[in-house]
């Protein structure tokens, strides 16, 4: 975390990435996705007039979708900040060539870090769970990536992998995979704090006050419903190639001015 005496005055942010970063699942009234991102631009916005934010970030999204469709994109926009993640959907596949995803986040920042006043990397949430056992080791060898990379390249790290709070299953929406509307609103403190602007939540790492578990019925009824409504279709695009997010054009595709 950074803190300033003078708060930075950034004019612009350009966000790209997956889910994540496209804002599942913080729901708005009319179905469309919120999250960290349009958090974020909000509060920079409010401070900044003629601040400008695009958001180019589509659900699942591997590293090389997003290298060959969002980072030129990015880069003509030249803003203040740019903040990349990616890599997580790769590690979560069956199969994952940990080589290929190095070189793809290698030339991503290569790309990016010239492109903006200063580029901001992640070490992503994860929620604690059996399932993400199988693939922690596969989650820390693409942190430990990102962290080399940012210190090649001058970029910021945040690093939310290591919070307490995100690790608590009551900040993950029913789909074990995106966070709640108080995740976002953390991951969004996280990353204003890291670019220097005044902590508005000190305490966003905290975790929330410890709650009675549910009885052992709510949880299988919870896993089962996790399993149908979820699990299965996801397995599904899987052994089928699809994507949740094929077809589908980024939220915020032009840099355009972006009002508190």
């Amino acid at each position: 975390m950074q803190t300033n005496s003078v708060p930075p005055a950034h004019s612009s942010l350009v966000a790209i990435g997956d889910s994540f970063t496209e804002g599942m699942s913080d729901l708005l009234p009319d179905g469309s996705y919120r999250g960290w991102a349009d958090v974020l631009a909000n509060r920079m916005a409010a401070r900044t007039p003629g601040f400008r934010y695009a958001n180019l970030a589509v659900r699942g999204k591997l590293i090389g979708q997003i290298v060959d469709e969002q980072v030129d994109l990015a880069v003509a926009m030249r803003p203040d900040v740019i903040t990349l993640v990616g890599g997580l959907n790769d590690t979560l596949r069956p199969k994952c060539d940990m080589e290929r995803v190095r070189d793809l986040l290698t030339e991503a920042v290569e790309r990016l870090a010239p492109a903006c006043e200063q580029l901001v990397l992640m070490r992503s949430p994860g929620r604690n769970g059996p399932v993400l056992e199988r693939f922690r080791p596969r989650m820390e060898a693409l942190f430990e990536i990102i962290e080399e990379l940012a210190g090649r390249h001058g970029a910021h790290v945040v690093d939310l992998y290591g919070a307490p709070s995100l690790a608590d299953p009551r900040l993950w929406d029913v789909d074990r995979l995106h966070l709640t509307p108080e995740g976002h609103r953390r991951v969004a403190e996280a990353v204003w704090q890291t670019l220097g602007y005044d902590p508005e939540d000190p305490e966003w790492r905290t975790p929330m006050p410890a709650t009675a578990p549910p009885g052992w019925v709510a949880r299988r009824v919870e896993d089962v419903r996790f399993t149908r409504q979820y699990l299965l279709p996801w397995i599904g695009r899987r052994l089928t190639g699809r994507s949740s997010g094929d077809g589908r054009a980024p939220k915020r595709p032009e840099l355009l001015p972006y009002e508190a």
